[in-house]
């Protein structure tokens, strides 16, 4: 491979196509079926896999097939396949829908609008993950551009990732003859720590989720009549969570709970801090009272 011949296709792939598509997909408040549940009615998850379809069936991948795929009731997925030179199968994965607008954006920053500042764009779902086929074809491409081999390629891009994908393994197992059995699975919803050299995500954070209650009484009673009398239910919750993690230090007590770290991962998490040394703690917000956990 020519990486400079590469670098210079995927960089003006992405500012002369890329870019102005992303802008385009930002003003769309696509958001996950979990913060609008009326996402069919309103629209907006329509045109935002409407317009990703369009722009890949413009391209000029060799052999690629692109469609929506959908199942009645559950978010549209875009699907494409472009044919390889081997029997392995890569799966590149993003998700198109986006979490709400929330607060804290700059007063010069607007969540639907897009804003290109000191070299980056900003507005709502462009890196999270809105990017995701974009860049999916764009390597595929930049491989056909200089007649190198590549598998056989598909890509999943699904709308309900930032609701827990709840879609999704409905849609895996309608698509699992098309898909095939993947070799590798490329995730393009991850992060790196910088741009000097390739980054993998090795593992993901887990991820247990319930409701917690603590009942004291069978039915309310004024808080002048019980308080300091009846046992505080916020209490005992801090009571029992405290048997589950050490509040001062965030260390997670139960026995049932540990598990030993592979030297391996040990290895690659020193590596990752000689590399990028106090940068992550540095890129966090911190209010000026508060600090990382070392």
């Amino acid at each position: 491979m020519d990486t400079k011949k590469t670098e210079d296709f995927v960089n003006d792939m992405w500012d002369s196509s890329i870019i102005p598509e992303l802008c385009d997909y930002i003003k769309l408040p696509n958001k996950s079926p979990h913060f609008d549940p009326d996402w069919e009615k309103h629209g907006h998850m329509e045109k935002a896999v409407q317009q990703l379809e369009a722009w890949c069936k413009t391209q000029p991948v060799e052999g690629m097939s692109v469609e929506i795929v959908r199942i009645e009731g559950r978010t549209p997925v875009l699907f494409a396949e472009i044919p390889g030179d081997s029997d392995d199968v890569v799966l590149l994965y993003g998700h198109y829908d986006k979490q709400p607008e929330f607060s804290g954006w700059a007063e010069d920053l607007d969540p639907w609008e897009p804003t290109i500042k000191d070299g980056k764009l900003y507005g709502r779902g462009g890196a999270d993950d809105g990017y995701a086929a974009y860049a999916s074809l764009a390597a595929i491409m930049a491989l056909q551009e200089q007649g190198l081999p590549h598998a056989r390629c598909v890509v999943l891009i699904e709308a309900c990732e930032e609701s827990g994908s709840f879609d999704l393994p409905h849609y895996i197992e309608h698509l699992a003859n098309r898909i095939g059995e993947p070799s590798m699975v490329v995730c393009l919803d991850s992060g790196a720590g910088n741009y000097e050299q390739v980054w993998l995500t090795v593992s993901l954070r887990g991820l247990a989720s319930g409701t917690l209650r603590a009942d004291v009484l069978r039915e309310g009673v004024h808080s002048g009549y019980a308080s300091g009398f009846v046992p505080s239910s916020f209490r005992v919750l801090r009571n029992l969570i405290s048997r589950l993690e050490d509040e001062d230090s965030g260390r997670v007590l139960p026995d049932y709970l540990q598990a030993e770290i592979p030297e391996q991962r040990q290895r690659q998490t020193r590596r990752m801090a000689d590399e990028l040394g106090d940068a992550i703690a540095a890129a966090y917000p911190f209010c000026a009272a508060a600090m990382p956990r070392w």
